[in-house]
Parts: structure tokens; sequence; C-alpha cells
């Protein structure tokens, strides 16, 4: 009973959504040090949170409804390798994207930015004109109530907050979780 991308952003469409939104979370994991392709670096560990865990992209609606979850990725992988690394993800969002419809997501994107809407970054050693400026205030504001979607799973199922299982299973987790609030809410979009 997992959801499908292609139906959840169907659904989105016809629920009248203008954008959904793109966000990665790391669902914590008990996991001793497992090697990883490249010597000396452990395959859950993130270095960004420090801690052991599996990378979840959450596509979720402007009000930050949870509308899908991928499979896992190793916590090592970052924001737009998980992405990338979904047989469908990227594919399924650029086919839903057009004039009236658009994707959004946090500098984590920045290497798909000619797909995804992202902020400007600034650059080193300068700064960012007042339009970009303008543009990363407008976009933050719209981009941060799809950030509850991670939160509200977060809350709801404990078992998300620190997984004890094998990673490879996170996957399944997330998606039983994010079946079952559906089911509890009676809403999908």
């Amino acid at each position: 009973r997992r959801p499908g991308l292609s139906g959840a952003l169907l659904a989105a469409r016809a629920a009248g959504h203008t954008h959904v939104i793109l966000d990665g979370t790391l669902i914590e994991t008990d996991r001793i040090h497992t090697r990883g392709p490249t010597p000396g670096v452990d395959l859950w560990w993130s270095g960004k949170h420090s801690r052991h865990g599996g990378n979840i992209q959450v596509v979720s609606a402007p009000d930050g409804w949870p509308l899908w979850t991928s499979n896992v990725r190793p916590g090592r992988e970052h924001d737009t390798t998980a992405a990338r690394a979904d047989p469908d993800l990227l594919d399924l969002l650029s086919q839903w994207i057009d004039d009236d419809h658009k994707a959004l997501a946090d500098l984590g994107y920045e290497g798909e930015k000619d797909l995804l809407l992202v902020p400007f970054k600034t650059p080193a050693g300068g700064s960012l004109t007042v339009n970009q400026k303008a543009h990363n205030r407008l976009h933050s504001a719209v981009r941060a109530l799809g950030e509850r979607a991670n939160s509200i799973l977060k809350i709801t199922f404990k078992a998300l907050r620190r997984w004890r299982g094998c990673p490879w299973r996170i996957g399944d987790i997330v998606a039983a979780a994010l079946v079952l609030l559906h089911q509890e809410n009676g809403r999908t979009t």
C-alpha cells in the first residue's frame, strides 16, 4: 500500500497545488560501523548530522502534509545524490513541473537547480544581490511549511526518531508510517 509518486503528484495537481516540496531527512539508527565505498568512511554515518542514519526523501504538499517517501539511502549521501539514486523521483518531478506547477527544495539540491527551485547560494567571498536576497526570503517562506512533513512523520511515529533494526529497512518503515498517517487522518493530499 506504499503510495506511488506518480499517484501522489496527480493527486497534488487535482487538489490544485501549485507546488510540491522535496526535502530529505535523516532517520537515526543505532548502527555500528559499516564500511563504505570510500576507505575510512562509514556507510551510514552522516557528517552533517554527526550520527548514523538513513537518508529519506520526502515530497510534501504546500502545507507540509507528506505525500510520498523514498526508499532509504545511506546517511553519508547528500540529498542530491539520494534523489538521483531513486529511479523515478527526478523524472516524475520533471514531468509534473510546468508553468503552473513547481518543485521547491533547499540548497541540499543545488545540483538539480535546473529542475528544482532552490535558493541562491552566497558566493565565496561575495554577497547576494538585493533581488537574490528577496528571492531567498520568499522561497524560504513558501518552503517553510513543507519542512513540517518530516516533523509530522517523526513526531507521530516514535520508531522514526531512532530506528533500531537493519538500516536498509528504514524506507519500508517510513512508507508504512506514511500509509498509517494517511489512513488515520483520512487525507492523502
